[in-house]
């Protein structure tokens, strides 16, 4: 199928096929013929698989319709919520390039910086407002919004604004919606929350769900190095030194982590910037901008900065530091291997981190692929005899089926739990105050 068979209004589809789109992603493919029709829709899909155009691509088709029955100042008509600034610029940024020969308008508003600019955007007036929660409440409180003539609303990355801890901002904002309105839902997991939430929000809806045949971005390579926490910086630089021209994102857990990366990393003559919550926005855009732009090689991010991160070139994923919530690694190594291209994400794991290994094989019901045992492993580290005992396996190798069976040593290790274990476990999701660091 192609976007001119979904039946794309002329302008946004001209606005498309010049940015070499022809064929829609899945959920494009099965989202924007029910959103043309104006019904509610509740959407599941992991990240990088085109749900912006998804939602936007319809809602643009029928303002585009509807403009020439507006009279006067432009009004907000729809509403696109989205828990982090990058995600909400990024959004803002591929609605502008769909939208070029409609002659819509958006705009963007977020919190961390100063507010002027914002409201004058708003008192201008425009179409369609893509927001973070926080700011949107405060402006909205202000008396600056009003939803007064509002028809469209999307909640994007629902389970994100949970981890986040917007779930009462999330409500407050939809308790001010207008009652007559499509509503459009996406959320790449399911947790009880986010379905009683989808609930409230929507009406009679259909629902879209892509699923992939694992829970993992298909295209990307797996692998994990068993290393302990002194020795992780050391390991760092040897994978970045071995891929000087590789685009690295690397994932830290906290803020203080990711600076001290970046801080290591200048050390060993490796440039690299952070992207977090303390940092200004200015210095986000900048560094997120070079790194885009391929001027900066090495980005580290936490989980939450890293969410409006869609680079097409990205090589290399590095979990510097495993997520204490499964879920946010199949978030992690979804920004490589996007579209078409291939990914490689390689994970650094210490003793402490093995519980959250575990809960990751479970959710992603595969064992990640040892990687072959490397200088940095100390004698007394406790992963040594791992290392040296099991088959190692090349990034990329996937076991047959989840329950593959591991060589096991006969060690103390073992009988103690301390070997690595490859048979699944479980092993208990920590829970999100990690994720409320970053």
């Amino acid at each position: 199928m192609t976007f001119k068979e979904l039946g794309i209004a002329e302008p946004i589809l001209r606005a498309v096929e010049a940015e070499g789109y022809t064929n829609p992603t899945p959920i494009q493919q099965q989202a924007i013929p029910i959103l043309l029709k104006g019904k509610d829709l509740l959407g599941v899909a992991q990240t990088g698989t085109g749900k912006t155009a998804a939602f936007g691509i319809p809602i643009l088709q029928h303002l585009f319709y509807a403009k020439n029955g507006y009279h006067g100042k432009r009004r907000i008509k729809a509403l696109i919520v989205t828990p982090t600034r990058e995600l909400a610029i990024q959004i803002g940024e591929s609605l502008t390039v769909y939208g070029k020969h409609t002659g819509l308008k958006n705009t963007v508003i977020f919190g961390g910086v100063k507010q002027g600019k914002q409201v004058n955007a708003l008192r201008n007036g425009v179409d369609v407002l893509i927001a973070t929660p926080g700011r949107l409440l405060d402006l909205m409180n202000q008396g600056y919004i009003s939803f007064h003539d509002l028809e469209y609303v999307v909640l994007d990355e629902a389970d994100q604004m949970l981890d986040m801890g917007f779930i009462h901002d999330i409500r407050k904002i939809i308790s001010k919606l207008p009652p007559e309105r499509q509503s459009l839902f996406f959320s790449a997991t399911m947790p009880k929350d986010i379905v009683e939430l989808s609930r409230k929000m929507l009406g009679d809806f259909e629902r879209v769900t892509i699923k992939p045949e694992q829970a993992t971005a298909e295209k990307v390579d797996q692998g994990v190095y068993f290393v302990s926490k002194n020795n992780k910086p050391k390991l760092l630089v040897h994978l970045l030194r071995e891929r000087p021209n590789d685009s690295v994102l690397i994932f830290s857990r906290t803020k203080h982590g990711a600076n001290k990366i970046v801080k290591k990393l200048a050390q060993a003559d490796i440039r690299s910037a952070a992207i977090h919550g303390n940092k200004s926005q200015t210095a986000r855009q900048k560094a997120l901008g070079d790194f885009k732009d391929g001027k900066l090689k090495v980005l580290v991010a936490t989980d939450i900065a890293a969410r409006g991160i869609d680079v097409e070139e990205l090589s290399l994923v590095i979990n510097y530091d495993l997520p204490n919530v499964p879920e946010t690694y199949v978030h992690r190594i979804g920004r490589t291997g996007r579209a078409s291209a291939s990914g490689i994400a390689l994970s650094f794991c210490d003793k402490d981190e093995r519980p959250y290994l575990r809960a990751i094989e479970k959710l992603i019901k595969q064992a990640v692929p040892l990687m072959p045992e490397h200088q940095f492993v100390e004698e007394n580290d406790e992963q040594e005899t791992e290392l040296k005992k099991q088959p190692q396996r090349p990034a990329g190798h996937r076991p047959k089926n989840a329950n593959a069976k591991y060589a096991r040593s006969k060690s103390s290790n073992y009988k103690k739990g301390n070997h690595r274990r490859r048979k699944f476990r479980g092993g208990q999701q920590q829970g999100s105050q990690g994720n409320k660091e970053a």
